[in-house]
């Protein structure tokens, strides 16, 4: 058995640990299960947070696109480096504390409690689910494959390991394990990306010589306007890249979901700080790597496994088994928030809403755990008919996300006039103009992104519906009243308290509580 072998078997089961461990000191009730009983501080929410959202695209779709298109890719890092921080700013405490005030545990159910209607949960559920299940599957497809080139197993049961791995410890332990584990795996991140960094900078004599040498090779790969200039004043396709990995996270359910597990509002200020430090530290690296691959591994059959060969090639058997980990880190942290969320979809906000109202809390937990294991079954399967890149598939599936939901997570806190009407029309505009315009190529027939396409219809639906419809389906003044106070920093008044989630009781903070402080 080889070091990297041995290196990620005990990985492996760091990680089943931390699940086991977790599941012995959480508790079983749907909050305790579903939000880590709101009690993350600042680095675990902010590299939680993180972690969720890099995913397998960090070194396969990234370091793919880097190895193709050179510095084009850098429109991504850029909109990915300001990404957490934004989320944290415009989002995080304001929805920390109107979770609170409405009784919410999960990030579709938020949804209907802003916008008071089963039809915003019965619209909002499908489209998340549907847009998560396909972003799962490339973390699987992509944990397969990384497994497969580091071991030599065959890719099937590769997969089927990978996804063990995951599925374990989330059906343990739910979002406090899944945090947890995360939270390491954030720091593992970090440290296996600037290795490889580091080694792959010295391997090609520093990064003028790395420059020059891809000059030499193309100069266009040194442009932001791509390897044969093709997006040279495409500001309509540039625009998408920059906003997929930026304001596209505020859309994102299962990273949304973090803003309400905080211990109290003000983390998210020190989570922001965190937030960019990772960021910082992480993201260029990815992009940078897969460009200097075309220096170390010239003529790769598959872009995206740049990162894997040149990990191979410049570091020391010991390191290569650290910095596999890292790639494995950044597709499970995803992989597990994407299943859990998906499990609380399923189980909370349709099962539990449509079907069985009056579930208990441990029959609950017990339906996300089987949609947890019926969704990797379903996936697993469907990675072993090798689907399209896992760049392509994240791409699609966040776009989607992002279009669909970032007008109604921000309006939810920022505008108090936007309605249930105007929520609702949104997310059906964002989802068919992103579906549509990704399925007519509207960045190749009009120059603009699919993103940008299902952001702008989204967003100016929201607006036009809820002026157009403020008199005939007015925003319930209870709702009202708790988007005013959550401008505001300072401690929740307990008569705004009010309907909420009777398994939020212990969490409803007095006037002098200071856990609930802004």
């Amino acid at each position: 058995m080889n070091i990297e072998i041995t290196f990620l078997i005990v990985y492996f089961l760091v990680l089943l640990g931390i699940g086991a461990w977790v599941s012995r000191i959480s508790s079983s009730d749907r909050e305790g299960y579903l939000l880590g009983g709101r009690r993350l501080g600042p680095a675990v929410t902010a590299l939680r947070l993180q972690s969720t959202s890099m995913s397998g695209y960090m070194f396969l779709g990234a370091g793919g696109l880097g190895y193709s298109q050179g510095y084009y890719s850098m429109w991504y890092a850029l909109g990915d480096l300001g990404g957490g921080v934004l989320n944290l700013s415009v989002l995080g405490r304001r929805m920390r504390k109107l979770s609170q005030l409405l009784g919410s545990i999960t990030s579709i159910g938020y949804l209907e409690h802003r916008y008071p209607s089963v039809w915003t949960r019965a619209v909002a559920a499908p489209i998340a689910l549907f847009c998560m299940f396909f972003y799962v599957l490339a973390q699987l497809l992509a944990g397969g494959q990384g497994l497969a080139m580091v071991t030599g197993l065959d890719l099937d049961l590769a997969l089927v390991i990978a996804i063990g791995v995951i599925v374990g410890y989330t059906l343990m332990g739910g979002y406090l394990a899944v945090a947890y584990t995360d939270f390491v795996q954030a720091i593992i991140l970090v440290i296996g990306m600037l290795w490889i960094l580091v080694a792959t900078l010295q391997h090609v004599g520093g990064l003028t010589a790395g420059h020059e040498a891809l000059g030499a090779i193309n100069e266009n790969l040194l442009t932001m306007w791509g390897a044969d200039g093709e997006f040279a004043g495409q500001w309509g396709i540039i625009l998408g890249a920059l906003l997929v990995f930026s304001i596209g996270y505020m859309g994102w359910p299962h990273v949304n979901v973090s803003h309400m597990s905080m211990r109290r509002p003000s983390v998210a200020r020190r989570a922001g700080l965190y937030a960019t430090g990772f960021n910082l530290l992480f993201i260029p690296g990815a992009y940078l790597v897969g460009m200097m691959a075309l220096l170390i591994v010239p003529n790769l059959e598959d872009p995206e496994m740049a990162i894997f060969r040149v990990a191979e090639t410049v570091l020391p058997a010991y390191a290569v088994g650290l910095v596999m980990a890292a790639i494995m880190a950044a597709i499970m942290s995803t992989a597990d928030a994407l299943l859990l969320q998906a499990g609380t979809i399923a189980s909370q906000d349709l099962w539990g809403r449509f079907v069985q109202k009056n579930m208990s809390e441990k029959a609950s937990v017990r339906v996300s755990r089987l949609t947890i294991l019926v969704l990797a079954v379903i996936g697993l399967v469907l990675a072993m008919a090798r689907p399209p890149g896992v760049f392509d598939i994240v791409v699609f599936a966040t776009s989607v996300l992002g279009a669909a939901f970032v007008p109604a997570y921000v309006c939810a806190v920022w505008w108090k006039s936007a309605n249930t009407a105007g929520a609702i029309s949104s997310m059906l505009a964002g989802t068919a103009g992103a579906v549509s315009a990704e399925l007519m190529g509207s960045a190749d027939a009009l120059g603009v992104d699919a993103m940008v396409v299902g952001i702008l219809c989204s967003t100016a639906t929201i607006v036009v519906v809820s002026l157009a419809t403020r008199r005939i389906a007015p925003v319930p003044e209870r709702v009202r009243r708790a988007v005013e106070e959550t401008s505001r920093v300072g401690p929740v008044p307990a008569r705004l308290v009010l309907g909420e989630d009777p398994t939020l009781a212990t969490q409803r903070p007095s006037v002098e509580s200071g856990d609930a402080r802004g």
